[in-house]
C-alpha cells in the first residue's frame, strides 16, 4: 500500500478510530507542533556524542509519541484509548522530567538572564534550544485547545511546561 492515498487532498485527515477531521483544526495544530518537536529533539538527538543525552532524548520520544496518540482522538472516544492501553503520558513521567531538571540543576545550572542558542557552537546543544522554543509553541497549541472546549487531560498540559524548562536546562549543560 503506498504512503501516497490522496485521502487529505480535500483538507481532511484521519484521527484515531476512524473520525476524520479538518487539517487546519487546533487538534491537528496541536499534533503537528508535537511532532515537529519530536523531529527538533531528533536533530539533537542526532549531534550529540554524550550516551545519557541520547538516552534522555529517547525517553523523551517515546512519550511523545505517545501523547501524539493522546491528542489523535476526540474526546468522545477517549474510553476507546484507554481500553487499548495505549501509550499515554502519565503523572510518573511529570515526576522523572523535573527529577531530570532537578539532576542537572544540581551541576549548578541556575538561570543567569537570556541565553543565546548556539554561541556555545554545538550542535546538540543550539538543537535542544530549537526543541524547547518548539515545545512551548507545543503547549501553546495544546492550551489552545484545550481552552476551545476540547479537553486536554492536564497531565498532557503540564508535561510541555515540564519538557521546555528541562530541555532550557540541558542546553546550558553542555553534555554533548
Amino acid at each position: 500500500m503506498s504512503i501516497i492515498t490522496g485521502r487529505g487532498d480535500s483538507g481532511s485527515t484521519d484521527l484515531l478510530f476512524g473520525k476524520r477531521i479538518a487539517k487546519t483544526s487546533l487538534r491537528i495544530e496541536a499534533l503537528g507542533n508535537v511532532d515537529e518537536l519530536n523531529a527538533a529533539l531528533g536533530l539533537a538527538r542526532a549531534a550529540s556524542h554524550d550516551e545519557s543525552w541520547i538516552e534522555l532524548i529517547d525517553r523523551l520520544q517515546s512519550l511523545l509519541i505517545g501523547l501524539m496518540g493522546q491528542l489523535a482522538h476526540l474526546p468522545e472516544d477517549e474510553a476507546r484509548y484507554l481500553e487499548k492501553k495505549y501509550a499515554a503520558i502519565a503523572d510518573a513521567d511529570l515526576t522523572w522530567i523535573t527529577a531530570e531538571a532537578h539532576r542537572y540543576e544540581a551541576q549548578g545550572i541556575r538561570f543567569t538572564g537570556w541565553a543565546i542558542p548556539g554561541a556555545e557552537g554545538s550542535m546538540a546543544r543550539a538543537g535542544l534550544d530549537f526543541a524547547r522554543a518548539v515545545a512551548r509553541r507545543a503547549e501553546r497549541g495544546v492550551l489552545a485547545l484545550h481552552e476551545s472546549g476540547e479537553p486536554v487531560p492536564e497531565v498532557v498540559r503540564l508535561f510541555f511546561n515540564r519538557l521546555s524548562d528541562l530541555l532550557w536546562i540541558l542546553a546550558r549543560a553542555g553534555n554533548d
